[in-house]
């Protein structure tokens, strides 16, 4: 895995090969973050990375300048390699070892943009309950934005806060948001 981007761009990584993780590719990471730095100046959002696995996304806002991350993985040898990485690079990220779900439902705090890269094989009901745990606990700031990688075979627009995907090879980025009141 490589850092795409920022203070620490080309930097590669190797991820213990006893994680459970499938990262997200450079390319469909490379194309993320340009969508991503067409809506947001990274140096002022605060970052909510979902089964944040090698920490793979974490890094790469970090790289950006982002300075407000909280990664969250249910694996205590993903939070253990997260750590590593943050201390190597003197990143100041914000690791918590849980549950996905139970974090969301038990989170009071608000970010300006949530990834979730859960694994592939859920079922359609369990990558739409990240979106309904993030969106009935208020977990976005105005504006906020929810992003879900997900298998080119899920089809999760028919969510009632689902915006618009994008497709990239084998990988798609679903994008979740409030609608405007007008």
């Amino acid at each position: 895995m490589r850092i795409i981007s920022g203070k620490f761009k080309s930097k590669r990584l190797q991820a213990p090969k006893n994680l459970p993780v499938r990262p997200t590719t450079d390319m469909a990471k490379e194309a993320l973050f340009n969508i991503i730095n067409n809506s947001y100046y990274f140096n002022d959002i605060s970052i909510l990375d979902l089964f944040s696995g090698t920490g793979n996304i974490s890094y790469e806002f970090a790289s950006r300048g982002t300075e407000n991350i909280t990664a969250v993985d249910a694996n205590f040898g993903c939070i253990k390699y997260i750590n590593s990485i943050s201390k190597e690079l003197d990143l100041n990220l914000n690791t918590i070892k849980s549950d996905v779900f139970k974090y969301l439902e038990k989170t009071t705090a608000k970010f300006d943009l949530i990834f979730a890269d859960p694994p592939y094989d859920f079922e359609t009901e369990r990558f739409e309950k990240i979106a309904d745990l993030v969106f009935e606990k208020n977990a976005l700031n105005e504006e906020g934005l929810l992003i879900i990688e997900h298998s080119k075979l899920t089809d999760l627009s028919n969510h009632k806060y689902f915006s618009y995907s994008k497709k990239y090879g084998g990988n798609m980025f679903s994008f979740f948001e409030k609608e405007e009141i007008a």
